[in-house]
């Protein structure tokens, strides 16, 4: 016990009949691991993890469970691998990368080297989130000259009402984007020819078209007529 925290210590392989350590980096604990054997209930509640999550870890070969009559339970070295998997998750690695991380420290000839080892790691691991962060901000730069756009020309979005048409323009338009020529048009609503030509001119206007065409085009992007 050190500065009121509990130090984990190098463990050693069940695997190795020469009792070979296996150095795991220096991780201090807030508070002291429950006592051998720790049940299943015990190593979820300080690590703060569910059952479910125990099991899986066993299931990708990072921790092992042993059997103490009916009773799932761990041993100290299962406390240590589990005290290193809640900090690499913390920060964000994979599984895969914890595995990698395991196989890489079962090669440590020294606590010093599994230090090293563990700090490549998350080093690595800063460099990915920096890149990811850089691609959000890019990201988000776009969004903000997007949406400036849309400030600063209302009406011209996707999301848009659109402007505000009456009954007569709202009729004609409907026809224009059903294909309607001009001289159709006319004789639809009984206007003369130079009306309807005013009429959709006023539209045209109003959508900030240049023509009958562009017209339907923002229409339909507006969500005024339908495509």
């Amino acid at each position: 016990m050190s500065n009121g925290l509990y130090h984990l210590q190098p463990i050693t392989s069940p695997s190795e009949p020469s009792g070979k350590p296996i150095y795991f980096p220096e991780i201090a604990l807030t508070r002291t691991p429950p006592r051998e054997p720790v049940a299943i209930a015990d190593m979820a509640e300080f690590f703060g993890v569910t059952h479910r999550t125990l099991h899986f870890y066993e299931e990708k070969g990072l921790i092992t469970a042993q059997r103490f009559g009916l009773m799932r339970v761990y041993g100290r070295s299962e406390v240590t691998r589990m005290a290193l998997i809640n900090v690499c998750r913390e920060v964000g690695m994979s599984v895969s990368v914890i595995q990698d991380l395991f196989d890489t420290l079962s090669t440590a000839t020294s606590q010093s080297e599994a230090n090293l080892m563990f700090e490549e790691a998350l080093i690595a691991r800063r460099r990915e989130l920096a890149a990811n962060l850089s691609t959000v901000h890019r990201q988000l730069q776009q969004l903000n000259i997007l949406l400036e756009h849309e400030e600063t020309n209302p009406g011209r979005g996707p999301q848009s009402k659109g402007p505000s048409l009456d009954d007569m323009e709202t009729r004609c338009l409907q026809l224009m984007a059903e294909g309607y020529t001009s001289m159709r048009i006319g004789r639809t609503l009984e206007l003369k020819a130079d009306e309807v030509a005013s009429l959709e001119a006023s539209i045209a206007g109003k959508l900030g078209a240049q023509n009958r065409f562009q017209a339907v085009a923002k229409a339909v992007l507006l969500g005024m007529v339908a495509n």
